[in-house]
């Protein structure tokens, strides 16, 4: 039951879809913690209410928390990490402050494309809606990627298909600006001489199309790659990345610092490699990292990247889903990382549980599936030793995790 409703009720914290919530309960969409709201659901601005950052956050489904500042995103993405812990009994030793990403360093964004009459509307989504917001900037992106923003309107409006909605990723590599779009039809010499020289014009690092099967790479003039760890590694098309730099950085040193004195580790869901190969320098010299991916052209590129460390990381092509290593594989180790994807690794983590490994770096994009699995370590008998809560897709509700567990 919710406390009555009294004429003036302060707002007490945010919850998980970044609605304010009242003593008595009540959710008030635009609220912060320490503004008030009264009967009506008028909201009484606080210190922690701030303008927002971006002309398009009333309707752009992007962003939820622009009207909160730092104080208050910074108390949220602790919140629903510890909350999701001790949801499971966990109570973590130590817990770090939290890494807020600035603005203007998202290196990655999936935006959509559509012809209208009088051009194109190019940008995310309206929150709850398939209908564009056609953007003019975006605080959190990095300029580069903002800049792409009025050229591919451009593009879309004069090239785009008619009537349908194109898929546009962008990722920045080392080369510039990868452009990636989807749902877009590129038939006959005109239209793919104007895509080159769109390419061309906006010195892109790479320009892409998938038509239903698969990305075709028409513009690449030297391979792309993406810097990891002082390490160029090969981006192939769609590959992953940590959203932004700051963010993969603090993440990285923190992991290398919690597993000091590890000679032999393994990178678990390791991607390109992102964390093998800023775990390949130990504070005692170089050490090895078996880094084990599923997805064929990540694991490639991580291989390939690993040959360039003197195979101080070394690459496994394995299902860790369909087929984690097993307790006596992870005995040979003296260490784990692991970096699953939003459904966690519960087969994987079971395996560890069974292991004779002593420490465990666990990274997480979604809290929930990560306590989930950390219940299931903690009943083998480790301990939550060190968490620091990361906020690196900033202004949203999208909270992430790098967690210690030792026993």
């Amino acid at each position: 039951m919710t406390a009555p409703v009294t004429a003036i009720e302060p707002i007490i914290r945010l919850a998980a879809k970044g609605d304010g919530v009242a003593a008595s309960g009540r959710h008030i969409a635009g609220a912060v913690p320490g503004d008030s709201v009264d009967e009506g659901g008028a909201i009484i601005p606080g210190p922690h209410q701030i303008t927002p950052a971006c002309r398009h956050f009333a309707t752009c489904g992007g962003c939820q928390l622009q009207h909160a500042d730092d104080v208050v995103l910074a108390d949220f993405v602790r919140d629903r990490v510890v909350n999701a812990a001790s949801g499971q009994g966990l109570e973590p030793a130590e817990v770090f402050p939290v890494h807020l990403s600035p603005p203007g360093t998202r290196r990655r964004a999936g935006l959509h494309g559509l012809r209208i009459a009088k051009g194109a509307a190019l940008g995310y989504r309206e929150g709850g809606s398939h209908r564009i917001v056609d953007l003019a900037d975006c605080p959190v992106l990095h300029p580069a990627l903002t800049a792409m923003i009025a050229p591919l309107r451009a593009f879309v409006a004069a090239h785009g298909p008619a009537k349908a909605m194109v898929g546009i990723d962008l990722t920045l590599a080392d080369q510039g600006v990868d452009v990636a779009l989807s749902q877009f039809p590129l038939e006959g010499l005109g239209p793919t001489e104007a895509a080159l020289a769109f390419a061309c014009d906006q010195g892109l690092a790479r320009l892409s199309f998938d038509q239903g099967y698969g990305p075709e790479t028409v513009w690449e003039p030297e391979p792309a790659t993406v810097t990891l760890a002082g390490v160029a590694v090969g981006l192939p098309p769609g590959a992953f990345l940590q959203a932004t730099h700051d963010a993969e950085r603090r993440m990285a040193d923190d992991a290398a610092e919690w597993l000091a004195g590890a000679a032999v580790l393994a990178d678990l869901f390791a991607g390109l490699g992102t964390f093998a190969l800023a775990l390949r320098a130990g504070a005692q010299g170089a050490r090895k990292v078996l880094a084990v991916e599923a997805e064929r052209a990540a694991h490639l590129a991580c291989k390939a990247a690993g040959a360039q460390t003197g195979n101080t990381v070394l690459a496994l092509h394995r299902d860790l889903f369909r087929n984690p290593l097993q307790p006596a594989e992870l005995d040979r180790f003296d260490a784990v990382l692991l970096d699953p994807p939003r459904a966690g690794a519960r087969a994987q983590v079971a395996e560890i549980a069974a292991s004779t490994l002593a420490r465990v770096v666990y990274v997480s994009c979604n809290p929930s599936s990560w306590a989930r699995d950390a219940a299931t370590l903690t009943a083998a008998g480790f301990r939550l030793t060190k968490l620091r809560p990361v906020g690196q897709f900033r202004w949203s509700t999208h909270v992430e995790l790098v967690s210690l567990f030792e026993r």
